[in-house]
């Protein structure tokens, strides 16, 4: 019977919108996380008899035929990379981008990840980092007289030191768009990778270009919807429910099958 194989692939099916509805809810606090969402496409068909095949000597054809589909199936897991709401801490090293864009920050095997978490903070060598210590690129070092730190919307670290009446400009932070941010790789503490899919970076300056805008004192939080993702959560857990019964209809059908003599 298909139904059984046909119900096991739903369930299988919710259970991955389970997951991933589950790692929504968990990161509703992470700051700079994009929420996900599940896309399910069907499973191919057998026919057992064509649409348009010809029925009779002549040449009249069966209007809609006989196609039994076989099931579901998930194909992608898409990350929805719109803005977040703007949370305001009053640190000096938080920062928020409004708009397009994403910190650059340097791994450290040399390689260059990607975020919109922007939580920093200062090392012992007064380089700008994040909190797993990797520094922000361009590499930008605060003087240890520095009296404080201004940053405009343009990014730029403006400084103000003793004995001087002018603000020093310490450097500016650069952003990076993709055309495809969906297909940026997530490896974890909030960062991504560039990828294939997700094409070369685009760089620039803040506030510029299509570029978003700095905000300083500020972070951005998670995109996720507690509501939507509760509500989510009841219909998978509803369709999940509707395939095991599939199962067990077509396993009471199976056994009275048996039972006939």
């Amino acid at each position: 019977m298909r139904s059984l194989d046909i119900g096991a692939t739903g369930m299988l099916a919710q259970q991955m919108s389970v997951d991933v509805i589950s790692n929504n809810i968990a990161n509703m606090t992470t700051t700079g996380y994009k929420r996900q969402r599940v896309e399910f496409q069907d499973l191919i068909y057998q026919n057992q008899t064509r649409p348009g095949s010809t029925s009779s000597d002549s040449n009249t054809t069966v209007p809609a035929g006989i196609q039994l589909g076989l099931g579901v199936k998930p194909v992608s897991v898409y990350r929805l990379h719109e803005q977040g709401p703007l949370q305001n801490t009053g640190n000096d090293f938080d920062l928020a981008i409004t708009g397009e864009g994403y910190f650059k920050i340097e791994l450290p095997g040399g390689n260059t990840a990607y975020t919109r978490a922007g939580s920093f903070q200062v090392n012992e060598n007064g380089e700008v980092v994040t909190a797993q210590g990797y520094r922000v690129l361009p590499s930008i070092t605060i003087p240890q007289d520095a009296l404080g730190v201004d940053i405009n919307d343009s990014g730029e670290f403006l400084a103000k030191l003793p004995g001087q009446v002018n603000l020093s400009n310490l450097g500016q932070i650069e952003l990076a768009r993709f055309i495809n941010p969906a297909g940026l790789e997530a490896v974890g503490d909030s960062l991504f990778m560039e990828t294939q899919a997700s094409g070369t970076p685009l760089t620039g300056i803040p506030n510029r270009d299509d570029f978003g805008a700095i905000r300083q004192g500020f972070v951005e939080n998670s995109n996720v919807d507690v509501v939507e993702e509760i509500t989510k959560l009841i219909s998978a857990q509803r369709a999940y429910e509707m395939n095991s019964n599939v199962i067990s209809t077509s396993d009471e059908m199976m056994g009275t099958t048996t039972q006939l003599r």
